[in-house]
């Protein structure tokens, strides 16, 4: 279906046409192409004669009286991305050098600042940052609007052409002006260029029992890197898991396979999700394989605003089927389905050409996944009482024994107990949403074994 990098090399026809599932300009991870398809062509129809007049003669007056001398090749290129522009977000044209740029961004590694970006207003908007990269380190957040790239103010600009000024050299700084909901001012951020790295998946594990998943992106290896971080998961823990957190936020997206495979990976049977267009190569759809490779201990998906496309998929998916619990804060909303297709001139065009469905039917394009649960973002501080001693029945003089257990295993288990909330708290003041996820997982493992 798709080569071991998520990229094959080029076709030698007119058109190469990629499926693909993404969403913007991936300043970290550019988007993954998967599932080759070929466009169909349909018949020749007329076309308007008065709007081709009313083009040619724009195009003379452009020509014969604008202010400086413009090309006919740059006019050409200026009416082909307003063509473009003017359909949907996601839909664009690249010529050879910004193609190019994209299947960099498809190698893994590259020089930038790790965020996927759209355009909003006229405004680059940050859909979300990737983990530890410069913007991630910076400070920048999902739903950003940014205004200025150094002294160059991004009205006006392409979305491309603002992504190749952010792109650069790594060590190299770039000023970005944002406008955050919230703020009362334009802010700052001073971003230094690096090579991005993206690793898909991230594991550890936050209590006896109970592993946690980070998926980042959806990329062409991240079901079997998935499989691998549950089986480290398993041999950690020593035993089969009690419950699993899924960890999307932030998400946003990538290769619609990988999202196929890893909500197969927790269902054993049924659609997990479905594609429809206008062309007969857009209707997909994708069902799960026997197996539950959690054999139906729980599992919570955390989401937020920042988690599109894939990532929707995976949580819609896990959502329909009653397999998890989703948790967090309404995802982003994209719904569409994009295909690439390579033009001979060397560069290509980007056109949405599906919807996709969760196995319920539901579209989710523009609309989002509601958590099942629904848990803003919030600061928890912990109060400072460790200068307070609590007394137990056990520090008191001449208390009774207990008759089941000896001194020494209550103290041992006061101990657990307090390491226990020790470690709640720490987890509550770095990432609330997880630690409450955490006690919803906990919750759901005693109810499943009663």
């Amino acid at each position: 279906m798709y080569g071991p990098d998520g990229l094959e090399s080029y076709m030698s026809k007119q058109f190469k046409t990629t499926l693909v599932l993404v969403f913007g300009i991936f300043l970290g991870v550019c988007a993954s192409l998967t599932s080759n398809v070929l466009a169909n062509k349909e018949e020749a129809k007329g076309l308007p004669l008065d709007q081709l007049r009313n083009f040619s003669d724009i195009f003379s007056r452009i020509k014969s009286d604008y202010v400086e001398d413009v090309t006919d090749e740059a006019l050409l290129e200026h009416a082909i991305r307003g063509m473009l522009s003017g359909l949907d977000p996601h839909s664009t044209y690249l010529n050879a050098d910004e193609y190019n740029e994209l299947r960099i961004g498809t190698s893994g590694e590259f020089g930038g600042l790790g965020i996927q970006v759209g355009m909003e207003d006229g405004f680059v908007t940050v859909i979300s940052t990737i983990d530890d990269t410069p913007a991630y380190k910076a400070g920048l957040e999902s739903g950003d609007l940014i205004i200025r790239l150094d002294d160059k103010t991004v009205k006006g600009m392409t979305l491309n052409e603002a992504v190749k000024v952010m792109r650069g050299k790594p060590g190299t700084d770039i000023e970005l002006t944002v406008v955050r909901d919230g703020e009362d001012k334009p802010l700052k951020f001073v971003v230094t260029r690096d090579i991005i790295k993206v690793k898909s998946v991230k594991n550890r594990m936050l209590d006896p029992g109970y592993g946690y998943i980070r998926i980042s992106n959806f990329q062409s290896k991240t079901a079997p890197q998935l499989l691998d971080a549950i089986n480290k998961l398993k041999e950690e823990n020593k035993a089969e898991l009690k419950g699993l957190i899924l960890d999307l936020r932030n998400n946003p997206g990538g290769v619609l396979n990988a999202a196929a495979e890893v909500s197969d990976m927790f269902i054993d049977k049924g659609k997990l999700v479905y594609t429809e267009g206008r062309i007969d190569n857009s209707h997909y759809e994708y069902n799960a394989k026997p197996g539950d490779v959690l054999d139906g201990a729980p599992v919570v998906v955390l989401i937020n605003g920042g988690s599109a496309s894939a990532s929707e998929i995976v949580a819609g998916a896990l959502q329909d089927h009653k397999r998890a619990i989703v948790m967090g804060s309404k995802s982003f909303g994209k719904g569409s389905v994009q295909t690439i297709q390579e033009l001979r001139s060397g560069g290509a065009v980007k056109i949405t050409t599906a919807r996709y469905f969760t196995p319920a039917g539901r579209s989710i394009q523009g609309e989002g996944i509601t958590p099942d649960i629904i848990l803003d973002k919030y600061t928890v501080t912990s109060a400072d009482d460790d200068s307070i001693t609590r007394i137990k029945e056990s520090d008191l003089n001449n208390h009774i024994s207990n008759p089941t257990k000896s001194d020494e295993a209550i103290k041992n288990a006061e101990d657990e107990s307090d390491e226990a909330k020790k470690n709640g708290k720490v987890l509550a003041t770095e990432d609330y949403q997880l630690h409450e996820a955490l006690l919803l997982l906990k919750g759901l493992s005693l109810y499943n074994r009663s």
